[in-house]
């Protein structure tokens, strides 16, 4: 069983949390397939440096954690929500979860969620954060009703976080090495300790990094089991652009869903994430953040100049508007073909999808192979997100890929300049 709405332990979490926990699709495996939520971009300032991330949050055509094409002030938060409640009558909940962290900007977080539970009072809030200012915060993080806080935690070791963290800003003090790392676990702890005795669900977000601390995070859940946390979440590493890590290779599914089945036996694992923006709106599985933008429309990326050369690129897109869609989750391709200036939709190429985003991606290789075959015509294929594996395969076999979230007009067009580029070189 997959839910993830089941009896706390803490007996201070009253059955009214846990109703609503129902509706929180990030708590809830079923509840992610009923019930929207959105994540309000109000948080720019961070205040540690992780290595596995970069600050270019203002990035409309990525799809990962901290990323946004947008900052908002409170009273926008506040417009915005009205404007998607009144779009997506099934809108649950309310994140913060960047594109810093709410709690280094706690006026900013504090006074959108004041602005909005005066608007609609049965709204679910939801914060997340790294957890330097948790001691801090708590006390009016429990004060304002918020039942669910996720606290990101990727080990227990400050030597250990030496090697996952650059440096910690703390209390206007800038602390490096595990020193920094050591401050920010300690606070990290006693505030999900504090969180918990107060009836606050804690979700724990682990971020898997492969030869890092992959073999120390069953200690991790154990301990913040012992704390109170109500559901751990184990992610797979997603490689930045421009951070320390950037060369790491993707944490597999495989390695990923044998954590989770191993770190199940001490508290329950949720499966259903997707890593989601810090700007997220609509289903986990359907981002619909581009539909509300604050910012005026966007003209098309700059085109590749026409040329001789004729381009066949897939496009994994759920309607054909959007580029949406994770490459493994694909059942049909779009193929376009042009010249760099005009494009044209010559042919829909059905596939059998090898992931359903929950479980045993990795362990579908023939099918994997098979899609790979079904568009090894093409000179690039433009998805949401793609695994390791198959990312590797497709550039043995010549085919660029490209990841983003953005308009299927965009993705060609910044295929084609990331092809022009390769044949310049």
């Amino acid at each position: 069983m997959q839910c993830c709405s089941q009896k706390s332990d803490n007996r201070k979490v009253s059955q009214d949390v846990l109703n609503k926990t129902d509706k929180h699709p990030c708590y809830s495996f079923e509840a992610h397939h009923k019930y929207a939520r959105m994540h309000l971009p109000v948080a720019p300032a961070c205040n540690i440096s992780c290595n596995y991330c970069n600050r270019k949050y203002d990035c409309s055509n990525e799809s990962r954690p901290g990323v946004t094409s947008e900052v908002l002030s409170p009273p926008e938060a506040l417009a915005k929500y009205k404007l998607v409640k009144e779009r997506i009558p099934n809108l649950s909940v309310v994140g913060i979860a960047g594109p810093g962290d709410a709690l280094a900007n706690w006026a900013n977080t504090r006074k959108s969620i004041e602005l909005i539970q005066q608007a609609d009072p049965e709204v679910i809030f939801c914060l997340s954060t790294n957890g330097l200012m948790l001691p801090e915060f708590a006390p009016e993080i429990v004060e304002m009703g918020i039942k669910h806080v996720t606290v990101t935690v990727n080990c227990l070791d400050p030597y250990l976080g030496a090697k996952i963290y650059k440096y910690v800003k703390y209390k206007g003090q800038r602390y490096e090495g595990s020193w920094g790392a050591g401050i920010l676990i300690n606070n990290q702890l006693e505030g999900i300790k504090y969180l918990a005795q107060f009836g606050v669900l804690v979700k724990v977000n682990i971020v898997m990094i492969p030869g890092i601390n992959d073999s120390h995070i069953p200690e991790v859940v154990r301990k913040v089991k012992e704390l109170g946390a109500f559901i751990t979440n184990i992610m797979p590493l997603i490689p930045a652009d421009g951070s320390v890590f950037a060369e790491f290779p993707q944490t597999s599914k495989k390695e990923l869903d044998k954590m989770r089945d191993l770190c199940q036996v001490d508290l329950q694992q949720m499966r259903h994430c997707k890593q989601c923006r810090a700007d997220a709106i609509g289903l986990l599985g359907d981002d619909r953040s581009l539909e509300f933008s604050c910012k005026e429309k966007k003209e098309p990326v700059m085109r590749a100049a026409e040329g001789k050369k004729t381009y066949k690129i897939a496009i994994a897109s759920r309607h054909g508007e959007l580029i949406d869609l994770h490459f493994g989750q694909t059942s049909e391709f779009a193929i376009y073909e042009g010249n760099g200036k005009q494009f044209r939709c010559i042919e829909k190429r059905s596939v059998i999808s090898y992931c359903s985003g929950t479980e045993n991606c990795d362990d579908e290789e023939s099918r994997r192979d098979s899609i790979i075959n079904s568009i090894k015509d093409c000179d690039a294929v433009v998805s949401l997100r793609i695994g390791h594996k198959p990312k590797e395969k497709l550039s043995q076999k010549g085919i660029l890929v490209v990841e983003t979230y953005d308009t299927v007009e965009n993705g060609l067009y910044y295929a084609v300049k990331k092809l022009s580029s390769q044949m310049a070189v």
